[in-house]
């Protein structure tokens, strides 16, 4: 016999807690399933152990140019990785037990550890008991990828979840896709003391955004002593004594990498393979994402799927936003939409990178008369400050509307300065409200108005 609930969540990500939690406050009987570890990605190996990670990397990193400020250390700056990572595990910790202290302690919400299925479009078993709800709501988030590569399956290596148990610095990582999470970990390696070689089969690094920017990017890598193969194949990996030998196709000549250990960061995908969702007849695409509606409701009615696992975006931000969207249209009478908001995410090497919206291909397809401001961070008072100066600032205004169509801050606190853009985006206010806004000195925000006074046309 089925147990009945007013809704079941399948996930604590970013987005079931938060949406148990409103189901808690409207007095809904809600069914909460986990089949890990509370949090989801974000929490245990994802955004906070990577950034408590980049953190302590950077730490070392301002030690060893302690001089160019004149601070003197006297001896070896080491870095201790069990340390590291026991820091980094404390961090984790908390914030997991408070995922899991949250939904364990609300009175309307029962919580099931185990790995739920459907059994049918208003049915999720899970470890043998069966719940029931007229509402259900799928946020299982996704995992990584590892691509089909001839002797990978003969190599113990890692991926951007098993980092996170390494507490040793390896001598050599390979880290084969050169994208966000790749360029995250290759830095985060090279400062604390590894030697780290990129390879990426592409023509350029995060390939989705501008030239200019991937070339900076690459630039900023390749002067902290990352090795960055570009138009760089995999053919093969194999062992090689107590590490790895990658076999590559380098604009058509073969060369091998020998390295200690190897990172695949070439991609995630969504958790919908063990699911039963053919059982539900909800409906994915051919990647494995659950096809889903401009509010989140799958092609099943009373089915919903949020986060990751829905194609629609794959940051925390995106996952909690979902939330967002799902109590407004179900509590609030205040519909909300995915397309409705505005694409924004953020690489967090150092500098950081901060881009919103449009690039410069769609600029040139959308046939708009578009406006381009753009500003060293050179010209920057708090990067010269900092001596961080690496990267630039540009904006793209529509010239009709006045209205902001996309910018990115690559530079010294880019990920935070870019929110006063996409703030004005949101408002879809002109761009001379910011210009003519009086800002901070000596700030990195102060610029951007300086950059909106300087528009010229795009060509």
């Amino acid at each position: 016999m089925a147990t009945l609930f007013d809704a079941i969540i399948i996930g604590t990500g970013q987005a079931g807690p938060a949406l148990a939690d409103r189901m808690n406050d409207e007095g809904l009987r809600t069914a909460v399933i986990e089949r890990h570890l509370f949090g989801g990605t974000c929490v245990n190996v994802g955004c906070i152990p990577t950034k408590t990670l980049v953190a302590s990397a950077r730490a070392a990193h301002v030690a060893r140019r302690g001089g160019d400020f004149g601070v003197t250390i006297d001896g070896v700056i080491r870095v201790d990785m069990a340390r590291v990572k026991a820091r980094k595990d404390a961090i984790v910790e908390r914030s997991t037990s408070g995922v899991e202290g949250w939904m364990k302690g609300l009175d309307n919400v029962t919580t099931f550890e185990g790995h739920g299925r459907f059994d049918g479009p208003n049915r999720v078993s899970v470890d043998g008991e069966v719940l029931e709800s007229e509402k259900i709501f799928i946020s299982v988030g996704g995992r990584a990828f590892a691509p089909s590569i001839p002797g990978l399956d003969t190599v113990d290596f890692l991926t951007n979840s098993s980092m996170m148990d390494v507490d040793f610095l390896p001598n050599h990582l390979i880290i084969v896709g050169g994208s966000y999470i790749s360029l995250e970990f290759a830095q985060m390696y090279r400062r604390f003391g590894s030697e780290v070689t990129v390879i990426e089969r592409g023509d350029a690094l995060i390939s989705r955004e501008d030239a200019d920017v991937s070339a900076a990017i690459l630039e900023i890598l390749v002067n902290e002593g990352i090795d960055v193969r570009l138009n760089a194949g995999v053919d093969r990996v194999e062992r090689r004594g107590d590490g790895v030998l990658v076999q590559l196709s380098v604009d058509g000549a073969s060369s091998d990498v020998e390295g200690s250990h190897l990172l695949v960061a070439t991609g995630r995908r969504p958790n919908t393979d063990d699911l039963g969702l053919d059982k539900a007849g909800v409906e994915m695409d051919e990647r494995g994402f659950i096809r889903v509606d401009d509010e989140l409701k799958t092609n099943v009615s009373r089915i919903w799927a949020l986060g990751d696992c829905n194609g629609r975006g794959a940051f925390t931000h995106t996952s909690y936003n979902d939330f967002e969207i799902v109590a407004a249209n179900l509590f609030y009478e205040d519909p909300r939409r995915i397309s409705d908001r505005i694409t924004c995410y953020g690489l967090f090497i150092d500098p950081p990178l901060g881009p919103v919206e449009t690039t410069e291909q769609q600029v040139r397809e959308s046939g708009r008369n578009v406006l381009v401001g753009k500003r060293l961070m050179s010209d920057v008072g708090r990067a010269r400050e900092r001596s961080e100066t690496d990267g630039f600032m540009k904006v793209f205004v529509d010239a009709d509307s006045e209205e902001i169509q996309g910018a990115a801050i690559l530079g010294i606190e880019g990920d935070e300065v870019i929110h006063s853009l996409l703030d004005v985006m949101y408002a879809k206010a002109p761009y001379k409200v910011i210009q003519r806004a009086m800002h901070i000195n000596p700030t990195v925000s102060e610029l951007i108005p300086t950059m909106l006074g300087e528009l010229e046309p795009f060509e």
